[in-house]
């Protein structure tokens, strides 16, 4: 999400065994009473009953499980690369639909509840298991996904693995002077609590019961926000104004084994993986969740060159692994950098960028549909619109834009609690539903159209910006706020009535219907230390889920647009075979990147010093990120798990700093000085 104070309104216009009290006692007088009876197990019409009853369970048990998950499975281990079983084996899958026991990795259980079609899958001898789906409308994970005709309605797990201030206020308010996760982090090391905290976090805040829900809501993609310190955190990046080492404080390559289970547990609902790359070296935007809030320091000022060395080679890393036989089915987009600003950024700096990014994923991948990710570009906020012929002929790229209305100045104080405008006049929502519509249907269906897949990487049901730390921590106030005074009704969602609620789930209808293909941000908001409760309610998927604003089923959004009067131009489809990894991918005329030069001109500096910028060298060791460890008792993995690299012919070494070179303040450094010599490769 963009916080109010760096943000910009652009994007708007555009078998069980049998218990021994289940068996029924005998009446020894009931028959026969003088007469010894022989044990029903001695008897021939006991066997007689006992194979029929066998032979109902082989058909009703064995066989739908056979076609529906081990058959598809089979094929799935043969299209991924390792070998079926030359023999029968006995396996452990399991499987449910609705109704359903599910038992988690601490032994407690729970029940599926899933009225759409959905099914889970488990199976310990094979964990890469595709068969799953989350919905009957909803391919496989080991069937075709085929963009333009399948809908992505996905939701974020915002706050997971990036702790944003107002997602997780519970660690914020404990730690009085954290700002965003930098500051957590160095106020919790210093308390001795940094990895005791932060794992509990990620252990807690999303279980698999999270995930089984939201397949079990009708949605079928979730993105999924890391830090580029899933990889590393450098101890050293540069000095300070004071002539002090600056040390990266996150809790360095932890959180990685938390990702690999929650990608376990979308593989077993059938969800679909977006996989976002959430934070960058240096900051891509100055907001708290970029991992430190303030200036920007990527592709910007002294440190900006070296700091996108830096985080190419972590999109690398994160690309060699995805791609990999186990992953690229369950992971079909990476978003490979979250909301760079573009505004102060330049247009022409993010667009190198990207190509440079574009060219380093599918110099690992190769082109073409199946070998790797499709790759999402952030809009920069300047809307959908401008990208309109970007890289033309290049393999599955994606455009993802953010569209809110809370963050775009005005203090949005109009009501939604009474007749929705253009409706039937029995409907509420106010001007927010058709304001959804009209603002952003035709957007997304001329993206789709003019540049190809085009989705809502986020939106939420905030029309304004009310909420705890919404704004930031310690911004909250009526100065800060666009909305202004009147936020505490916002902050708390029982003191709102059934017409508010009903007007809310209007305008998340619209909102749906608009964007087509979508992610909300997001599933779930931690409850304030203090009060107990949720106080950003807008945000929280699962809040409105259980409290009446969010849809049961969101299929029903369909048509809410034409029902609210707005008729956009439909995207009538396919998209063009390059723009999804078939004939022509990859084929960019070379005028179309003759402007894509780099590096390109950064912001504060000065022409004459572009050669000068300090950069890092490509002499280090690569940090692998390494594939799940499989312990179950008594289980033997027969599934190939991989090594973490894709390509093995990559075998480029990683950036790291020259010996000698005096960096300024890699997240710091727009103010300072570029070092005079000794700072490039090979000078």
């Amino acid at each position: 999400m963009i916080p109010h104070s760096g943000s910009t309104d652009a994007v708007l216009p555009e078998g069980d065994i049998p218990s021994k009290e289940s068996y029924r006692a005998v009446d020894p007088s009931a028959e026969y009473p003088s007469a010894p009876r022989r044990p029903f197990y001695k008897r021939a019409w006991f066997w007689l009953v006992a194979a029929v009853a066998l032979a109902v369970i082989v058909v009703a048990v064995i066989v739908p499980v056979y076609f529906t998950v081990i058959k598809p499975n089979q094929r799935n281990k043969l299209s991924t690369g390792t070998t079926a079983p030359s023999k029968p084996v006995q396996t452990a899958v399991t499987t449910g639909g609705d109704g359903s026991t599910v038992t988690m990795d601490d032994g407690t259980t729970f029940v599926y509840n899933n009225k759409f079609g959905g099914f889970w899958v488990s199976d310990p001898e094979n964990p890469f298991d595709n068969s799953a789906r989350p919905n009957s409308w909803t391919p496989a994970l080991n069937e075709t996904w085929t963009w333009g005709q399948d809908r992505i309605f996905g939701v974020n797990l915002g706050g997971l693995f990036v702790l944003e201030p107002f997602i997780v206020p519970a660690l914020y308010e404990a730690n009085p002077g954290a700002v965003d996760e930098w500051t957590l982090s160095t106020l919790l090391a210093q308390k001795g609590q940094l990895q005791s905290a932060m794992e509990d976090h990620y252990n807690t805040f999303i279980t698999e019961q999270d995930i089984a829900e939201i397949a079990g809501a009708g949605l079928n993609w979730i993105r999924l926000q890391i830090p580029f310190w899933a990889i590393e955190a450098w101890a050293d990046v540069g000095v300070d104004g004071n002539g002090n080492k600056v040390a990266e404080p996150f809790l360095a390559q932890v959180c990685w084994k938390y990702v690999l289970r929650l990608l376990g547990w979308a593989r077993k609902y059938g969800i679909r993986v977006n996989l976002d790359l959430h934070t960058i070296p240096g900051s891509q935007n100055g907001f708290n969740h970029s991992g430190k809030s303030g200036s920007i320091n990527w592709m910007n000022g002294p440190m900006g060159l070296a700091n996108a060395e830096r985080s190419l080679d972590y999109q690398r890393i994160i690309t060699e692994f995805i791609s990999q036989p186990e992953w690229k089915d369950l992971i079909p987009i990476f978003s490979v950098i979250n909301e760079p600003f573009m505004a102060k950024l330049s247009r022409p700096v993010v667009e190198s960028f990207y190509w440079k990014a574009y060219q380093m994923v599918r110099g690992v991948t190769g082109t073409g549909a199946g070998n790797g990710p499709m790759i999402a570009f952030h809009d920069g906020f300047s809307g959908p619109g401008g990208w309109a012929g970007f890289l033309a002929g290049s393999d599955r790229v994606a455009l993802d834009t953010h569209p809110y209305f809370a963050f775009n100045g005005k203090a949005n104080r109009e009501p939604v609690n009474v007749t929705a405008d253009g409706g039937d006049g029995q409907e509420l929502g106010g001007q927010w539903p058709q304001n959804a519509c009209n603002s952003w249907a035709a957007m997304m269906n001329n993206s789709r159209a003019a540049f190809g897949v085009t989705f809502a990487g986020e939106f939420s049901n905030a029309i304004n910006d009310c909420g705890l730390y919404i704004n930031g921590v310690n911004a909250d106030t009526a100065d800060n706020s666009a909305y202004g005074p009147g936020c505490a009704y916002w902050e708390d969602a029982s003191q709102w009535s059934d017409e508010q609620k009903q007007g809310l789930l209007n305008f998340a209808l619209a909102s749906m219907d608009a964007l087509g293909d979508w992610f909300f941000w997001t599933w779930k908001i931690g409850p304030s230390s203090t009060t107990k409760s949720v106080r950003a309610p807008l945000w929280s998927y699962q809040l409105g889920l259980q409290n009446g604003w969010m849809p049961a089923d969101p299929r029903t959004a369909s048509g809410k647009c034409a029902h609210f009067g707005t008729q956009p131009t439909p995207f009538d489809g396919p998209f063009q075979a390059w723009q999804t990894g078939g004939a022509g991918a990859g084929v960019i005329a070379p005028g179309a990147t003759a402007d894509l030069a780099w590096p390109p001109q950064l912001n504060n500096v000065a022409p004459a010093e572009m050669a000068r910028l300090p950069q890092y060298t490509p002499t280090g060791a690569v940090h692998t990120l390494p594939p799940p460890s499989f312990t179950t008792p008594g289980v033997t993995v027969t599934a190939a798990v991989g090594n973490g690299w894709a390509n093995a012919q990559d075998t480029t070494p990683a950036q790291t700093p020259i010996p000698g070179c005096a960096y300024p303040d890699a997240w710091d450094a727009l103010g300072a000085a570029i070092p005079a010599a000794g700072c490039q490769p090979g000078a």
